[in-house]
């Protein structure tokens, strides 16, 4: 498939998505959000890949956040629209994927840029990294589950005041805060998040997602997550990779998981 506004890369089951609109500083608009579902989509179902890496093309922006000239004049209704229909179709897909997607955040992420990021399972930044919800500063809210993801992630009182001030943190910032697992240099990004993405490809993928949902769990209202958890624990009894893994450990070996 061609994709208007990203790029995409394969090698060594990592597939790389490089948002690429870097006149834009790689802003989120209807087309690049559109090109982003289509790409994690097909993605999820190739065997060929077991990780997504999320990037930004140069060195200036990851996402500098949504296209502003497109929504300047929405009303209510299409606001709502706009937001409801982004979540469903990209923010919320990524962050149930049953494929781990990291987000390798290379200089600003703001409003729906940090949204997108968060939606990413977790997150890897280069140390001149900026990121923030400035929405606040245009009459808006943000939009893409800014509200509900950066409290999950750095707590209630950091999130209120990020939000309230618009202020942007830096990217040691965000590691104090949890927001990020790690900060490295820009040079660094994609090959320090390629050698997290390749442990863990050396894991079973069939678990791998049945975590991620039983993590996510815990998070959604009406869901209890230690349930998810039994059930999920469960059903991984049931795979080959279960009995790959087992046999593996108790015969001293490497274990060669197939997801099945």
């Amino acid at each position: 498939m061609n994709y208007e506004n990203i790029l995409i890369s394969i090698e060594e089951k990592v597939a790389t998505i490089t948002i690429n609109r870097p006149t834009k500083l790689n802003a989120l608009n209807k087309a690049t959000i559109s090109d982003l579902s289509n790409a994690v989509d097909s993605l999820s179902k190739n065997d060929d890949v077991r990780v997504i890496v999320l990037t930004g093309s140069g060195e200036k922006a990851f996402v500098a956040g949504a296209d502003i000239s497109e929504f300047a004049n929405y009303t209510t209704v299409e606001g709502a629209q706009l937001a409801a229909e982004g979540q469903e179709s990209l923010f919320d897909f990524i962050e149930n994927l049953r494929k781990p997607v990291i987000a390798a955040v290379n200089g600003f992420a703001l409003g729906g840029g940090l949204e997108l990021a968060m939606a990413c399972h977790f997150r890897v930044a280069s140390d001149n990294a900026k990121m923030g919800l400035p929405e606040v500063t245009l009459g808006l809210i943000p939009g893409y589950g800014g509200t509900q993801r950066l409290p999950q992630l750095i707590g209630k009182g950091r999130a209120m005041e990020m939000i309230m001030t618009a202020a942007m943190i830096t990217a040691e910032q965000a590691k104090d805060y949890g927001l990020v697992n790690h900060v490295v240099s820009q040079e660094e990004l994609l090959s320090f998040t390629n050698v997290i993405a390749q442990k863990i490809i050396k894991n079973a993928p069939f678990a791998i997602g049945k975590a991620i949902k039983a993590i996510n769990a815990n998070f959604k209202d009406g869901k209890n997550g230690f349930d998810t958890e039994i059930k999920s624990f469960g059903e991984c009894f049931g795979t080959q990779d279960f009995k790959e893994g087992t046999t593996a450990f108790l015969e001293k070996r490497k274990a060669e998981f197939t997801g099945k």
